[in-house]
């Protein structure tokens, strides 16, 4: 498909149109963009675009434009960037825009969506080791606990059996004398 006069979505795009243009300045002092003032219809005098996207960036030279002027063209001066409104007859050059082709959005959103799937893939891959690693850490602690509560009670008991050693021996003493 072809192209038509271009359109300016932001001020980025205009400084990007206005540096292509400063190199063709030898041959035309400016270029035809895509605005037309509607002479008829429901937006009378209202500027549009021509690709029928909103005019929500302008970019006017001082005194830009006049009321008068209902059936001129919109051109973009190659050395101030600013848009002048002029007779449609004037000798200018233009700056055409093609529309993006669906095949270049189609692969375009594919290449997002693996993009995002990697993402997805590499942050649950990382919330499985992160779950793997406080499991591991939480029973090894566990189990650092449960040898202490362990060597603990080893230790209790040694000293009860040596206490109760110690009793029953006193116990056999007290026997002894007794029996004797």
């Amino acid at each position: 498909t072809g192209g038509m006069l271009t359109s300016v979505e932001d001020m980025a795009e205009s400084n990007f149109l206005v540096e292509y243009a400063d190199l063709h300045t030898s041959k035309t002092s400016g270029f035809w963009i895509g605005i037309y003032r509607n002479v008829n219809g429901k937006y009378l005098r209202q500027f549009l675009w021509q690709d029928n996207s909103t005019l929500d960036f302008v970019n006017w030279a001082e005194g830009q434009p006049s009321e008068d002027q209902l059936d001129h063209c919109v051109e973009l001066s190659a050395f101030s960037g600013y848009w002048s409104v002029l007779p449609c007859s004037s000798r200018k050059g233009f700056i055409c825009k093609k529309p993006k082709s669906a095949k270049a959005i189609k692969a375009h959103g594919h290449m997002n969506m693996w993009i995002l799937l990697t993402l997805i893939l590499i942050i649950l891959l990382g919330i499985g080791f992160m779950i793997y690693f406080l499991f591991k850490i939480k029973t090894q602690s566990g189990t650092e606990s449960e040898s202490r509560q362990h060597s603990t009670l080893i230790e209790y008991s040694h000293v009860l059996t040596e206490r109760g050693d110690e009793n029953s021996a006193n116990d056999k003493e007290k026997n002894e004398h007794s029996v004797v």
